[in-house]
């Protein structure tokens, strides 16, 4: 059984839909394309085109919910064979890097700069081989190509550089049929797609009961492809929603059950994740951060509704606002992190970055994922394992002192003890001194070089290559970067590949290779 947070009980939750329903209703939603309200119309739905605002009865809403899908499933790439099927609503806890950065701390400069095609490519070579996030993001843009491919040209990158089901979304209302065009090109066709998805894509609300001409675009889009969209609303506690805990819920509830609402009403069945993105405004310095203790409480309160009406479910969280690696990013990514497993969240986005979303790096993203696999470890089945009664080993350990080398303990530590890589340091004093003393930012630089040496290609048929960027060239007639070739794999006696889990414990495609360090 998963452990639980519990910060509400049923009939909580039950005023708070209750609440964001009667908005719903009585004030109901900005809906910001002409084209969604009339099909909202058609459907049945009160609108005021006065002021582009639907409004959702309270039965629409109901079955909405009831037509949602309690789970579903992405794959990778076709004929990517090692990595298998993703399900969110069942339970089990994902974890996707951050999305939308914009700038990049390089772990080589040390400076923080706009990041470039190179960046990303190696941002999705080192998610490609990490095991404990299970899905790769558009994390941030580049600014060596133009800005009418942005969105695409990082979905170009992700295609060509992992294997992994992708979590991103389109920046303007007219991206999502490209987009949608390139993922299709690794289906057998457009149904193929919709019936084994590859990709989820981000649906904001921006606040204030509003859904902008983008996002409903994009909403419309994603609807006609099939491809499955997670509803996040912007609540900012304090700026955009009530100070009060149950207020800012009742808030974004209304903002969720909007989107998710839509989507039923215009494709019943639509995979949807009810999500969010919470932040608290801080009264002093004017900054929302997301790591604050009141977003932390935020999260694990909507994710309650969202567990009550059977939903699965997502959150931006598990970052960090510090600038840099230090203290503060290791603590707010760690109890963000845990705070949204014991809350029973499905997808986390958010390792990887710093400074409000806005700072990739990618030292962080590998402690990130030494964080992501301590807090799935923690969430393991606690079950009877050979333990109870407890006789035999009571004398076994009077008997030998220890039970080190007893049967049982060879039987179960190596599902039941999680064992760190190098990232993390569990050295003595004199081990630690031994080897240098390294630094937790020097051990994690040291990791994502060693990662990335050992990378294997990902080959793509150079038709579905060249077709990949015909779409590109079409949407923009500009040169495209060119891509870094991966590099030779390299041998060492350091590095993650030398640790017990890096011999084949949990690590996946890269056992059995060494690696630079």
């Amino acid at each position: 059984m998963r452990p639980h947070l519990h910060l509400a009980d049923p009939d909580l939750l039950e005023q708070i839909l209750a609440e964001a329903k009667r908005i719903l209703a009585e004030i109901g939603m900005e809906v910001h394309s002409p084209e969604l309200r009339r099909r909202l119309s058609a459907a049945g739905l009160p609108v005021q085109e006065r002021d582009a605002r639907v409004y959702f009865p309270p039965d629409v809403v109901d079955q909405a919910i009831a037509a949602a899908p309690a789970s579903f499933t992405l794959w990778g790439r076709q004929g990517a064979s090692s990595v298998e099927p993703r399900t969110l609503g069942q339970g089990q806890m994902h974890f996707a890097p951050g999305s939308s950065g914009l700038y990049l701390l390089d772990h080589r400069s040390a400076a923080v700069r706009m990041p470039v095609t190179l960046d990303l490519v190696e941002a999705f070579r080192l998610v490609d081989g990490m095991e404990h996030i299970s899905f790769a993001a558009t994390s941030f843009s580049t600014g060596d190509v133009a800005p009418q491919i942005a969105d695409a040209w990082r979905l170009y990158l992700a295609l060509t550089q992992t294997r992994k089901p992708l979590v991103s979304g389109a920046f303007t209302a007219h991206g999502v049929p490209r987009m949608a065009e390139m993922l299709a090109l690794f289906r057998h066709d457009r149904a193929d797609l919709a019936a084994r998805p590859l990709a989820l894509f981000t649906i904001t609300a921006s606040g204030n009961f509003r859904y902008s001409a983008d996002s409903c675009q994009n909403l419309l889009d994603c609807l006609a492809w099939g491809i499955p969209v997670e509803i996040v609303p912007l609540t900012i506690i304090g700026l955009v929603a009530p100070v009060t805990p149950v207020g800012a819920a009742i808030f974004h509830v209304a903002d969720a059950l909007a989107g998710i609402s839509m989507a039923q009403v215009l494709r019943p069945g639509h995979p949807v994740l009810f999500g969010g993105g919470a932040a608290a405004f801080h009264m002093r310095e004017a900054t929302s951060p997301l790591p604050a203790v009141e977003a932390l409480r935020h999260v694990a309160l909507y994710t309650a509704v969202g567990r009550h009406l059977g939903l699965p479910t997502q959150a931006y969280t598990a970052t960090s606002e510090s600038k840099q690696l230090d203290a503060q990013a290791g603590a707010e990514t760690w109890a963000s992190a845990m705070n949204a497993a014991l809350a029973g969240v499905d997808l986390v986005s958010g390792p990887g970055m710093l400074n409000y979303l806005l700072t990739f790096h990618l030292p962080k993203l590998v402690v990130d994922n030494e964080i992501c696999g301590q807090v799935l470890h923690f969430l393991g089945d606690v079950a009877v394992r050979e333990d109870a009664p407890a006789l035999e080993l009571a004398r076994s350990q009077l008997q030998e002192g220890h039970l080190l080398t007893a049967p049982h303990t060879q039987r179960h530590w190596p599902q039941q003890m999680y064992l760190p890589g190098p990232v993390w340091d569990r050295r003595t004093l004199e081990g630690w001194q031994a080897a240098g003393s390294p630094t937790l930012w020097q051990r994690a630089v040291a990791e994502v070089e060693a990662r990335l040496a050992a990378y294997e290609p990902l080959p793509t048929d150079p038709a579905i290559d060249r077709e990949l960027r015909r779409l590109l060239r079409d949407a923009c007639d500009c040169r495209l970067p060119d891509l870094p070739p991966a590099p030779s794999p390299q041998t060492t006696t350091q590095g993650y590949l030398n640790t017990a889990e890096g011999r084949g414990r949990r690590g996946g495609r890269m056992r059995k290779r060494t690696r630079t360090g």
